[in-house]
């Protein structure tokens, strides 16, 4: 059996569109079929029904009303599919045999427009990758189709700055290469959520140069790499091949070089929580949250990319920190700045509907209203004076010229659709004018004749009705066909309680009436499309705007967090010194009562101040305070004043976070494994400019080791003379505080803690010197572990702590650590027990040891415990080397 003509048509177009939903448009649906109407319904909770298609069995099939399409295509995006369009390219009525059709349009997930799905204070970004595996070098391409944004870079080839710089935009779909590695994609599938769509090389290997010099302007292939070429060519491709269009507002090509911004690793930006919280994901909880006081959609998506890409440019920084400064202490014109942006809408994604021909009329009116605002903007930007203010000032277009347009030509009220009529003003076409005269009055005539019928007839529920298929109609009740006049009409439609009838003159006014309301629709969709093509020539004006609107709407929103929250101006330097006092946390102190929150002071450099040894219990803020300095630095480096009563900062390059970390099991990853992996990342790619946050190094694995590998990072960070960098480092060892005056850079610091009886309170006061307790057991209770558990606890800790002291045996990692260092000093070649027996009398009586008796018991068991006739030779070798390992952890 074949299938039939109908099913063959589909079937040609879904070879072409594999990986997407195909929506097939028959009349008023969009169907369907075979996998895709599987896939639809079960995402969509359709109902799953089936169709004749030529074959044995029915086709699986289900479908969606055309009219409401955008909702389900919505749907479909935000769950990773791509929806291929397949439109009715004539009409049926007119048709000879089947029913032209075609793809109109590609929607993928990061190709989405459609604003009512869209985040407002978010770009939607579709990024692509290349790799040339022959240079080296890889190039990274982003655009956002809604708002016409198209950025790039290159660099060597280097995993964690590709990641890095990924995590920057969160792309909601990649391009990347057929051919990249299954390492490199598992890596990048790991840590991004967005789809990934892979293109065979032969789309990379296109002639892309001359298709980039046509859509931008300001694009000349010599000035770029072959890479940069390749990857931007491929990206400008599948949007036009997936839009179906050119896309005018996709106008400027920006190429920046990554080390022109604060690099922030993508584990970094979870950890500090810039955009969003860590535990849930949104945005109440992260920075953003707390400095997102914008009034528009534009302005909250530019402060997110200030924050996703802080400045290192001491001037520009400084340019925006002096405009913060000037708008917050003219409090009026503030207040009258932020009423006027208030009523602009989204410019820039209005102007990407106009590019890509979506617009109608309503969002038209929407642009004209926006506009109408820019002159009172301009006018209050005339009153400030610094730098970057007064460029703003003389820069931004008014866009008087649109407005005026718009203002003539679209009617204040217009109908949503464009094929209805009801869109343009009356006096801006003639020919318009003329149409709706007669429409107006051939309705007239309608309703005096319905009057007129009323009394000749005496019927008085007699109306004049219109439906498509009979057109305009006298109506009367049967039970009033006793008074209608023999002759008068002629019958057209009998219906269950009524006659319907028409007369000649009746449907020589209809001939009329509906040849000019036709006419009047099709007259009036044209002469929109020609607005809007006037408009959308201005593209390129409208975006400079916008940008600028935008710019001004963040600048005015820091200058609202300042004066809220009682921020500070911090001074930039290209110093090395990180001065701040009295510093607080952004989002903490919003988070809890007014007044609550223990400010901190810290001085930090590349000198005798480089690592800050931070001690004390969990629960007590450390963490707390290293975040809050790397926010303050990140808040300074956008432009924004800080929290804290003075703070002078220097410009960072680099900032890099190691603070808590999981277990990802999903690709066989230990907490050690990828506390590992993250501190290995930040010691390869730190430079002496760079912010160091480390939290723990070393707790995922044995003591011994923990403490091994905490002290080894110390001293590699303090004594490399390419690192050298600012590096705040929390630890449990208190054994570490033993470092002061042993590596230069190397402060204690600690978490002041108050004991009452048996329990304890945290100051949240950081002070200088090295804590000496870890208050473990304290801060179970304060956890609210059963009391049953916590006495039991202390019952071990003491008779740990009491075998400690009368063994004293291994003088601990204290003594290990003054061991080392007269290794170092006296170079001598003296064995580790000599040292510790020499050292031994002098221990200090600590509050509390590792669990070494617990361990060396259970060696003993299980040396016991052997069955050495039941072994093999290499199972005898084995244990024995275990046997050895353990004894040596516990000596």
């Amino acid at each position: 059996m074949a299938l039939t003509p109908m099913m063959q048509q589909y079937m040609e177009v879904k070879e072409s569109y594999k990986d997407c939903i195909l929506f097939f448009r028959l009349g008023d649906f969009y169907e369907m079929f075979f996998e895709d109407a599987k896939i639809a319904s079960r995402e969509l909770e359709l109902v799953l029904t089936g169709r004749d298609c030529g074959l044995k069995e029915r086709a699986p099939m289900c479908g969606i009303p055309y009219h409401a399409a955008n909702s389900y295509i919505g749907r479909l995006i935000n769950k990773g599919y791509k929806i291929a369009i397949c439109e009715q390219l004539e009409d049926p009525a007119l048709a000879k045999g089947i029913v032209k059709r075609g793809i109109i349009k590609v929607v993928t997930p990061g190709t989405y427009t459609d604003s009512t799905f869209l985040e407002e204070n978010k770009n939607n970004y579709i990024a692509c990758l290349y790799i040339d595996t022959q240079t080296n070098i890889s190039a990274l391409c982003f655009a956002d189709v809604s708002t016409g944004e198209f950025n790039c870079t290159d660099t060597p080839f280097n995993l964690s700055t590709i990641l890095d710089e990924i995590s920057k935009y969160s792309p909601s779909e990649i391009l990347i290469q057929d051919s990249i590695s299954i390492d490199l994609l598992n890596k990048m599938k790991d840590i991004f959520s967005g789809s990934f769509t892979k293109l065979d090389e032969s789309y990379f290997a296109g002639e892309t140069k001359n298709m980039l010099e046509d859509q931008f302007e300001n694009f000349t292939g010599e000035n770029y790499s072959n890479e940069i070429i390749k990857c931007c060519g491929s990206l400008l491709k599948y949007i036009r091949e997936t839009q179906k269009n050119d896309l005018s507002h996709i106008n400027k090509f920006s190429y920046y070089n990554i080390v022109d911004y604060l690099t922030i690793d993508g584990n970094s930006r979870r950890n500090l929580e810039i955009t969003e919280s860590l535990r849930e994901n949104n945005k109440k909880g992260s920075l953003l949250w707390v400095i997102d006081k914008t009034n528009t959609s534009m302005g909250g998506r530019q402060l997110r990319r200030w924050l996703e890409q802080p400045l290192i440019n001491k001037v520009k920084i400084e340019e925006r920190l002096d405009s913060v400064e000037e708008i917050s202490n003219n409090i009026s014109y503030h207040e009258d700045l932020k009423e006027a942006l208030k009523n602009i809408y989204d410019i820039e994604r209005l102007v990407g509907k106009i590019s890509s021909k979506s617009v109608n009329a309503k969002e038209l009116n929407f642009l004209k209203n926006s506009i109408e605002k820019i002159p009172e903007v301009k006018s209050i930007l005339s009153n400030f004076h610094t730098k970057l203010l007064k460029y703003m000032y003389e820069n931004l277009d008014e866009l008087k010229d649109i407005y005026v347009l718009l203002d003539k030509s679209i009617l204040d009220n217009p109908a949503i659709s464009l094929k209805e009529g009801n869109l343009i003003k009356k006096g801006y076409n003639s020919d318009i004018d003329e149409l709706k005269e007669i429409k107006a009055h051939g309705k007239e005539w309608i309703a005096s004749l319905e009057n007129s019928e009323r009394e000749v007839t005496k019927i008085k529920s007699l109306k004049i009705g219109y439906n498509k298929v009979f057109g305009y109609y006298i109506e009367v009740t049967k039970s009033n066909l006793n008074l209608v006049p023999e002759g008068r009409y002629i019958r057209k439609q009998t219906l269950t309680n009524a006659e319907r009838y028409i007369t000649p003159e009746l449907k020589e006014m209809e001939d009329k009436i509906l040849g000019a309301e036709e006419k009047l629709i099709n007259l009036e969709y044209s002469v929109f499309i020609e607005v809007r093509d006037k408009i959308e020539i201005e593209v390129d004006r409208m975006q400079k705007s916008a940008k600028i609107i935008s710019e001004v709407d963040c600048l005015s929103s820091l200058a609202r967090v300042a004066i809220e929250n009682n921020y500070c101006k911090p001074k930039i330097t290209n110093s090395d010194n990180i001065i701040i006092e009295e510093g607080r946390h952004p989002v903490v102190e919003k988070m809890i009562d007014s007044g609550e929150f223990i400010s901190n002071d810290i001085n930090i450099d590349t000198g005798k101040n480089q690592l800050l040894l931070i001690t004390g219990p969990n629960m007590a803020g450390k963490s707390t305070y290293m975040r809050q300095i790397a926010l303050i630095v990140i808040m300074a480096q956008i432009g924004s004043f800080v929290p804290a009563k003075n703070a002078s900062i220097s410009v960072c390059d680099k900032i890099f976070t190691r603070i808590g970390a999981s277990d990802d099991l999903a690709s066989g990853k230990s907490t050690f494994m990828v506390e590992m992996w993250e501190v290995s990342n930040i010691l390869k790619n730190a430079t002496n400019k760079s912010l160091i946050l480390l939290d723990e190094v070393g707790r995922g694995t044995s003591t011994y080791d923990g403490l091994s590998i905490a002290w080894s990072v110390i001293e590699y960070i303090c004594k490399n003379s390419k690192l050298k960098c600012k590096t705040l480092f929390a630890t449990h060892y208190h054994e570490l505080t033993k470092l002061e005056g042993k590596i230069d850079g190397v402060k204690n610091y600690c978490v002041s803690v108050k004991e009452m009886e048996d329990n304890i309170v945290f100051l949240r006061k950081i002070i200088r010197g090295g804590a000496d307790q870890s208050y473990g057991i304290e801060v179970a209770k304060l956890a609210g572990l059963p009391e049953e558990v916590l006495k039991r606890a202390g019952e071990i800790l003491n008779s740990l702590e009491s075998k400690k002291l009368k063994e004293n045996k291994c003088a601990g990692s204290e003594i290990a650590l003054d061991a080392e260092y007269s290794i170092n000093e006296k170079k001598a070649h003296l064995k580790n027990e000599e040292m510790i027996k020499e050292k031994a009398p002098m221990l200090e009586p600590t509050r509390q040891l590792g669990f070494s008796d617990i361990e060396k018991t259970n060696l003993v068991k299980d040396i016991t415990d052997i069955d050495i006739l039941n072994m093999t030779p290499m199972d005898g070798f084995n244990k024995l080397y275990d046997i050895i390992r353990r004894a040596k952890s516990i000596r």
